[in-house]
This record gives C-alpha cells, sequence and structure tokens, in this order.
C-alpha cells in the first residue's frame, strides 16, 4: 500500500467548501508553486480558488493520479538558482571541471526529495515516496501504476513503484535531465536534458535505451500528436520548437518562435489540431497548427509563462506564471486571456484534476 511508504503527514485541514462542491461534477486545477512549497487547488467550474496545501520544499513537477484521488508533486531540497550563463550557441556554461550542481549539492536538504502525495478529498498531504535524488519532472506510466522520474543532479532517469514506493530502475543519461513524458501507448518515455540538448528514449518494457537524438539547447518537455508519429520538443535557449519523428527519433523541422521567446512547455488540444507552446519570458503562448507547422496565433498570457495545462473540455488553457504569482485563464475559442488567479510564489507547473 502506498500509505504505509508515506511519511510527512499533516494535521486535518478544513471540509470541501460549496465552490468545491460544485465543481466536482467537472475537475479542478492544481498548481505547484516552488517558492512558497505548496499548491494551490483551484475550481475548474467558476475559478476560484479552493485551498492552499503545503507540502514540501521547492514542488515543481505536478500531476493527478488517474482516478482523480490524489495529486503527485515532485519536491527538492537542492535551492533554487539563476538560470546558467550560456555561451553564443546557448549552450550553459559550467565552471571547468564542475557544472552547476556541484554547488548545491553541498547545500541540499535531500531529506526533502521525493514525490508527494496528496489525498484531493480532504486536501491534505499524505506522506512522500522516494524517487531519485532531487526529483524535478515525472510521468505516470499508462496504467498510473509507476513514476518515470528526471533526477536532475545525479544525469538519471528513475523508475518508482507507486505501491511498494520502491526505485526498481535507475537509467543513466545526458547532465540535467528535466522534461519526462510517456508516450501515448505506455511504451516508451522520453526524457530531455537541459545541458547537452540530448533526448533519451526509454522502454518500458525491459528500460534499455531505444534511441537517443539531440536538438538545441535546454529541451524542457516533450508533447505527442499520436496520428504523425510526431514528438514536440522546444528549446528553451534558443526560442526554437523542434519537430521529432517519435519512430526514427530524427529531426523533422525546428520552427522558430517569436523574437524572446522561452519555451518551456508544450501541450496538444483535445482534437490534436493545434499545439500550444508557453514562451516563459516573452509572456505569451504561441498557438500552432499541429500538421503544417504553422505559427497561426499569439495569446498575451502573465508574466514568464512555464506550465501549461488545458481543461478536459478544450475550453480554456491554464498557464503558470512565475514572476507574477498568479495562473491565467485562457479562453481557447477567442484565444484570450479572460481571468488571472492569485496563485502561491512562483508558480511552476499546472495539473488537471478530473472529479467527474
Amino acid at each position: 500500500m502506498v500509505w504505509k511508504a508515506c511519511i510527512c503527514v499533516l494535521g486535518a485541514l478544513s471540509g470541501l467548501s460549496a465552490c468545491a462542491a460544485h465543481a466536482a461534477a467537472g475537475y479542478q486545477i492544481a498548481v505547484s508553486n516552488e517558492r512558497s512549497n505548496d499548491v494551490t487547488i483551484i475550481s475548474g467550474s467558476d475559478f476560484s480558488t479552493l485551498a492552499t496545501i503545503p507540502v514540501g520544499k521547492r514542488p515543481r513537477g505536478i500531476h493527478a493520479s488517474l482516478d482523480g484521488k490524489l495529486i503527485y508533486v515532485a519536491m527538492s531540497g537542492t535551492p533554487v538558482t539563476a538560470p546558467p550563463q550560456l555561451d553564443a550557441q546557448g549552450n550553459p556554461v559550467f565552471k571547468r571541471g564542475k557544472d552547476d550542481d556541484d554547488d548545491d549539492a553541498a547545500e541540499a536538504d535531500k531529506s526533502a526529495d521525493g514525490i508527494g502525495i496528496v489525498d484531493v478529498a480532504s486536501r491534505k498531504l499524505k506522506g512522500k515516496i522516494f524517487a531519485g535524488s532531487d526529483p524535478e519532472e515525472f510521468a505516470l506510466s499508462k496504467d498510473g501504476k509507476q513514476f518515470y522520474v528526471s533526477n536532475e543532479d545525479t544525469k538519471s532517469a528513475s523508475v518508482v513503484d507507486i505501491a511498494t514506493a520502491k526505485v526498481e530502475h535507475i537509467i543513466p543519461v545526458g547532465q540535467e535531465p528535466e522534461g519526462v513524458a510517456a508516450t501515448p501507448d505506455g511504451k516508451q518515455f522520453y526524457v530531455t536534458c537541459e545541458s547537452g540538448g540530448d533526448v533519451y528514449v526509454i522502454e518500458t518494457s525491459g528500460y534499455t535505451i531505444a534511441g537517443h537524438f539531440k536538438v538545441q539547447p535546454r529541451p524542457r518537455t516533450i508533447a505527442f500528436l499520436p496520428s504523425a508519429a510526431v514528438a514536440f520538443v522546444p528549446s528553451e535557449s534558443v526560442g526554437l520548437l523542434n519537430v521529432v519523428d517519435s519512430k526514427d527519433f530524427k529531426l523533422i523541422k525546428s520552427i522558430t518562435l517569436p523574437t524572446g521567446s522561452r519555451p518551456m512547455s508544450a501541450r496538444l488540444s483535445n482534437d490534436d489540431r493545434y499545439l500550444y507552446v508557453s514562451n516563459g519570458r516573452l509572456g505569451t503562448v504561441s498557438v500552432i497548427d499541429a500538421h503544417s507547422y504553422e505559427i497561426v496565433g499569439s495569446i498575451p498570457v502573465g508574466r514568464r509563462p512555464w506550465g501549461i495545462a488545458l481543461s478536459p473540455d478544450g475550453k480554456y488553457l491554464f498557464t503558470a506564471n512565475g514572476p507574477s504569482d498568479d495562473v491565467s485563464v485562457v479562453d481557447l475559442k477567442t484565444n484570450t486571456e479572460i481571468k488571472k488567479i492569485k496563485a502561491g510564489k512562483s508558480p511552476w507547473s499546472v495539473a488537471i484534476i478530473p472529479t467527474g
């Protein structure tokens, strides 16, 4: 049982509010707040704030369980640092003989590392599962029984059995692994590595590396277009969106995003027609035709949008805006921001919790 392996149980929080009960017919929105060490819960019906749940140090990657009863959030005791300096090609510049994580390791609180487990109904942190060192982002297996985790400071990816709370496999990858995404068929997962632009493809049957390719520096996330066997991988440092053949692991095309873009998150529309890409410090979300690869729109949102998510009905897009401590709500019928919702300090990622 997960609960036997969990620790760090908090005191009781208040019960469901009337707003939460109303929202229970559809969905809620969970936002990880990296600098205030908590998770904000937002109603999907009226976009009101329902709860703020303390979880632990530096929450970043966040996902809901398949049944919507739990929220999983990656936490790390490694201190927040400024982005690395970049060379003329957009590659991070490290000190000779070491990388930027070496300095952080001496100050890191490794006891804080893990995947936190939040009970949606009670809005309590029930515990934490060890998932390797410095977990930043992760994905759920197709059956929801495992985590695939990027361990940023150990240049590895971990496979964690949720029921037993045990790390079952550790796979060496490149420097500064970050983004993780499982393929739609569940047979592979991708891990992006910021520093060298490496992307690793790992089989979920035996956890061997099935593919390895490079893109421009600081790939952050992955989105898949199953009908075309295509993966989209943003390169933050150079403002590109890479279109990759997900069968042969070859670059098909690089899409140049608007000047000033620092792309982080990519999400497909529910009908697979459009791809939405958050542009970081540019303060916009690009809308891209997922088949012609043409940029067809730009949506102004909050300051430095990073993580994004779409509502289950496909009507709304939500962006986590770090410096302004809020979440933008975008009406996808008109591609306009219709509301900003106050979150915690430095919102990092967004997850949708199915409640219907």
